[in-house]
């Protein structure tokens, strides 16, 4: 439903106005949750990401570009993850520039622990909506960032 009591420019700056406010109200109850095990969201997508993976290591540019939102310092991030245990890296036998990532024993433990708190958490954002309302949400967000895409993104639907 419009808020009809702030005015807005346009019908496009109202909605991008308020998928920036949903981001925001959806993300902080994300962030709230990564915060018990010291994880940003990025990061455990790029853990996701790995344990999903039918390769045993994934090669770092690769992993980067099948994040759901850009990373500008991967290599920080796969940095920090490492440190912590959570995934593995080593140069490519074939090209000693590529740098390969693999999850570890312990990274897919601590999947395995936030499975649940993480399920409760989408239910605690939006959990209010019906499935046929979430699908019709799924379909216009993608809508939406279609023409924004790269046309290799596997965001493509």
């Amino acid at each position: 439903m419009p808020n009809t009591s702030i005015k807005f420019d346009s019908a496009m700056q109202e909605t991008y106005l308020n998928l920036w406010r949903s981001y925001d109200r959806l993300r902080g109850i994300e962030d709230q949750l990564f915060s018990r095990w010291d994880l940003t969201a990025q990061q455990y997508n790029v853990l996701r990401l790995l344990e999903a993976s039918p390769e045993k290591a994934v090669p770092t540019l690769s992993l980067a570009s099948r994040l759901v939102s850009r990373a500008p310092d991967i290599t920080r991030m796969i940095d920090r993850l490492e440190k912590r245990a959570w995934i593995r890296r080593e140069r490519s036998e074939n090209d000693r520039r590529t740098v390969m990532v693999s999850i570890t024993t312990a990274g897919r433990e601590l999947l395995g622990g936030i499975a649940e708190p993480l399920s409760e958490c989408h239910q605690e954002q939006l959990g209010h909506m019906t499935d046929r309302e979430l699908e019709t949400l799924t379909g216009l967000l993608c809508k939406a960032r279609r023409p924004h895409e790269p046309a290799e993104s596997r965001w493509n639907l």
